[in-house]
């Protein structure tokens, strides 16, 4: 198996957390190169993550030839940027959600990426998630008829006032950070962008979306909600995940459930007739699961599995709820 040199652009927490754990566990990964703002941090993850360069500097990274591709897990404000810029330095790209401020931003960078003739992928570590897949299956096979309603939630811990998330001008708040997992769930089960949108928010002091709740609405009566927000004890990690579907003969309920979690993750199917089935789905690492299908996409020719068309239409979900805030 060929492996594929990548390169992460910063010294972010979500790599530390969760990223660099699903890197070194891929078989079609090698940690070649890691950049951060300064020399000695990215010495010190060069070190602990078992990279073979490291460079004070994105730019740097960039200019090596060796790397193939590039995990970018800066602010939300950066993605943008750093994604062009590795888009015309011939790199494929891995990109951290929300993929840009703004829909208009996003086709502009799928649309560099196919100028350059590489790949551009939304880095939704969950959506390849098996799980993901036996519940889109299980619609897709009418275990519960015709889809009436779906709601989901992802609730968790707030942060202190330093956190990126916890300022405007860094794209923070529950939408951007939160709201982007349940509205690509939706999108990812119902299959399409709704016809309304309605939205309601609760801010910080400082203009910051600390709640939102969100109802779509469909052709034919159909209705999706979901509700994100960062309210939980303050820097406690945790969360509350949740989601479930109702349809004309029965409904689909996450019971062990957690966005990107792994491991053994349940859903209750109910009939209107009175069955109930619990089904389990083993789930290996989410993160591990993206960087491999991004390096099968470089070295066979695979179609990312999180495509432009999805990660546009999600967008556009995003773009039309924070119109309806007015962030």
């Amino acid at each position: 198996m060929r492996t594929v040199k990548w390169g992460v652009l910063g010294t972010a927490y979500i790599f530390e957390r969760d990223t660099a754990e699903g890197m070194n566990q891929a078989e079609n990964c090698e940690l070649y190169a890691i950049a951060g703002r300064s020399m000695e941090k990215a010495e010190a993850f060069k070190e602990k993550y078992g990279f073979q360069k490291a460079y004070g500097s994105y730019e740097e990274l960039l200019s090596d030839p060796q790397v193939e591709a590039v995990y970018i897990p800066l602010p939300n404000t950066m993605h943008y940027e750093w994604t062009i810029r590795a888009l015309k330095a011939k790199k494929h790209v891995l990109c951290e959600k929300p993929l840009a401020p703004t829909a208009e931003e996003s086709r502009r960078m799928f649309e560099t990426a196919r100028e350059q003739k590489v790949f551009l992928m939304e880095a939704f570590a969950y959506q390849h998630s098996p799980y993901i897949a036996e519940i889109q299956r299980e619609l897709e096979n009418g275990t519960i008829g015709e889809a009436r309603y779906m709601e989901a939630a992802l609730i968790t811990s707030d942060y202190v006032e330093q956190n990126i998330r916890m300022r405007r001008e860094t794209l923070g708040g529950s939408t951007y950070d939160l709201g982007v997992y349940c509205s690509s769930l939706i999108l990812r089960m119902l299959g399409r962008e709704p016809e309304k949108i309605q939205a309601v928010s609760s801010f910080s002091g400082e203009g910051v979306d600390m709640y939102t709740t969100v109802l779509m609405e469909y052709e034919n009566g159909l209705r999706a909600s979901f509700d994100c927000g960062m309210v939980l004890a303050t820097e406690k990690n945790s969360a509350l995940d949740r989601f479930q579907i109702h349809g004309t003969k029965g409904s689909i309920q996450g019971v062990k459930f957690g966005f990107n979690a792994p491991g053994e993750l349940s859903y209750l199917v109910k009939s209107f007739e009175g069955r109930e089935e619990l089904k389990t789905v083993t789930v290996p690492q989410n993160y591990r699961l993206e960087v491999e299908q991004l390096g099968r996409c470089i070295t066979e020719g695979e179609a990312p599995a999180v495509t432009e068309a999805f990660s546009l239409a999600n967008a556009r979900i995003i773009d039309r709820i924070l119109k309806c805030i007015g962030y």
